[in-house]
């Protein structure tokens, strides 16, 4: 696989996780660039990571993971995506500025896992074909980084416009990503 195709195949890879971060921008109190950065770093790290599990994990997990990634993607998404309407939707008063922070924390990098699981299918597929794995993870990685902290900002803005909307629209685009995700390998199979 030469350098051009890799980076389709690192820009590809990082689309589901550029839409999830837009939900999460605009779910976020107004996260200013460094907030961005480090969401985006850490969505890169675990889809950089991914690839090279695939990679390692070969041909003994391929048909699990190639079964199953779109419906662990997907339900992982919907939950994600539920729980933030469900917080959209409540009254309560926001809790104290350590526990949110923590706790979303957690929730990213379960985003960040669910929008990865389909890196690890890939991962698998570049085990079998002449590829620098750890090159793929890297331009992966560096490109979801990229994505995934534009997709912040751009959230933001939108969280702007919409206000106190902001975090059930990014339920609605989780969800979204994790149909789209298994619309994606339902219409791959059935053709």
């Amino acid at each position: 696989m030469n350098f051009p195709a890799l980076v389709l195949l690192a820009l590809a890879m990082s689309t589901d996780a550029f839409a999830a971060a837009i939900g999460k921008g605009a779910a976020m109190q107004k996260p200013r660039l460094l907030q961005a950065l480090r969401i985006g770093l850490l969505f890169g790290v675990i889809e950089a990571i991914t690839p090279l599990i695939g990679w390692f994990a070969g041909s003994v997990a391929s048909k699990w993971v190639a079964q199953w990634d779109h419906w662990i993607a997907f339900v992982l998404l919907l939950v994600l995506g539920l729980r933030m309407i469900h917080e959209g939707c409540s009254e309560e008063e926001e809790e104290a500025e350590t526990g949110p922070q923590k706790q979303s924390v957690i929730m990213l990098a379960l985003t960040a896992v669910a929008t990865s699981i389909d890196a690890m299918a890939v991962g698998v597929g570049l085990a079998f074909i002449d590829v620098n794995i750890l090159q793929a993870a890297l331009l992966i990685g560096l490109a979801t980084t990229t994505m995934v902290t534009i997709g912040v900002m751009v959230g933001r803005v939108l969280g702007g416009l919409i206000g106190k909307r902001a975090e059930i629209l990014g339920g609605v685009v989780l969800i979204g990503v994790g149909a789209a995700i298994l619309y994606e390998h339902m219409s791959r199979v059935g053709g």
